[in-house]
This record gives C-alpha cells, sequence and structure tokens, in this order.
C-alpha cells in the first residue's frame, strides 16, 4: 500500500502538507503502471486526515484500512507519504517531540525520514536498508511508541489499528517546516530537486519489497 492524503488543514494552500506526498503518490504509480511485480501494490489517495477527521471513524485512511481487514486482505507494508518537501542544512532546523530523541539525530533538518510504530520495526529496517543500497539521499530510520507526538500523525495510523505494519515517510513536518498547517505553505517553500531524489529512491525500495 502506497498512500498519501489529499486534504489539507483549514486556510492552508498545503503545497508540502500534502500536495508532496499526493504528487508523490501519483508519480509512483505512473512509474509502477506498466510494470509486472510478485506482490500487488496499490495506490491510494486519502481524504479527510487533516483535523478535525484525525483519528476519527471519518478519516479516510481509517475507513479503508478498516474494509481491507475485514476482506481479511493481506497488506504485508503500509507507506503514507506525507510532508516531504522541505530541507534545510541549518544549524538547530531540525527539532524533536523529546530531547532524548534529539540526542540521537541530526540537529540539521537535511534528510528524510522513516517512522514507525514498535510493530513496525522490522519494515523500518528493511525499507531503509532497501533505500540507502539505491540512493545517495541522507535518511534516518526509527520505531517509537506510537503515543509520541508526531509518530501516529498521518495514515500510517489507521493501518496500524487494523494490525498491519506500517510507515510514515516524511521531512518531520513541524518538528521542521516553519511554514507547517499556516497560509504560507506554497509551492516555493519546496525543494523539488530533492523531492525527485527522495521518490526515485522510494520506487526503488518498492520494486524490491514487491519482490
Amino acid at each position: 500500500m502506497i498512500g498519501a492524503h489529499y486534504d489539507s488543514a483549514f486556510t492552508s494552500p498545503g503545497a508540502n502538507d500534502n500536495g508532496t506526498g499526493a504528487a508523490a503518490t501519483l508519480e509512483l504509480a505512473r512509474i509502477f503502471a506498466n510494470q509486472s511485480t510478485q506482490r500487488t501494490i496499490r495506490f491510494v489517495e486519502f481524504t479527510n486526515e487533516e483535523p478535525p477527521f484525525l483519528w476519527t471513524e471519518n478519516m479516510g485512511s481509517l475507513v479503508y484500512a478498516k474494509q481491507l481487514h475485514k476482506n481479511n486482505e493481506n497488506v504485508v507494508a503500509m507507506f503514507s507519504l506525507e510532508t516531504m518537501g522541505y530541507f534545510s542544512d541549518a544549524e538547530d532546523s531540525q527539532k524533536y517531540p523529546l530531547p532524548v530523541i534529539g540526542l540521537l539525530y541530526p540537529n540539521r533538518g537535511h534528510f528524510i525520514s522513516f517512522i514507525g510504530n514498535l510493530n513496525s520495526s522490522d519494515l523500518v529496517r528493511k525499507t531503509v536498508g532497501s533505500f540507502r543500497r539505491h540512493v545517495q539521499f541522507p535518511s534516518q530510520g526509527v520505531s517509537l511508541p506510537g503515543s509520541i507526538p508526531g509518530v501516529g500523525w498521518s495514515d500510517q495510523w489507521s493501518f496500524w489499528q487494523q494490525g498491519y505494519q506500517g510507515i510514515m515517510i516524511t521531512d518531520t513536518a513541524p518538528y521542521r517546516y516553519p511554514n507547517y498547517h499556516t497560509e504560507e505553505d506554497t509551492a516555493d517553500q519546496i525543494d523539488f530537486e530533492k523531492l525527485a531524489r527522495v521518490v526515485a529512491g522510494l520506487a526503488k525500495v518498492i520494486s524490491e519489497l514487491a519482490k
């Protein structure tokens, strides 16, 4: 499952959150449209991810994940593409929800992150390992309790509720991006060259996992 939400926060243009994730999903779907893989790959755009729908019965990805579970679908991995286009080499441009996490990871927001809950730790390791084999781009991976602020703030949360493994692939949104959920979340804030490199790397990861 490759998915992203296409709604934006109230009054925000949503170029990064989540125009980048929605566009990345479409590009990956284009790449794989004529490729044959051993595992089925589904590309889905979700509505109702933003508040007031987040973590409610009306969250689009939760409705979809529940239906998959009801149908006994064998979902082996879910990638939530979420706010992926802002990068900074400035000192202290990267923040974290807990001080102890900041001691283990960079203070510069120049990397793409792969974030899963504890149940998704194996998927995080496989995904980050594959990404690093296929693309020269700074990356960080972590599996954390879903209760930590930010860890479950996207559509992978819905799949966790059904027992599926899922990862959020993100620039960490409010922990880096100064225009998160504001009227300044516009296209000029996005580093399209770096976003394209990340998406190209993800295509290689998906191809490998689909085998």
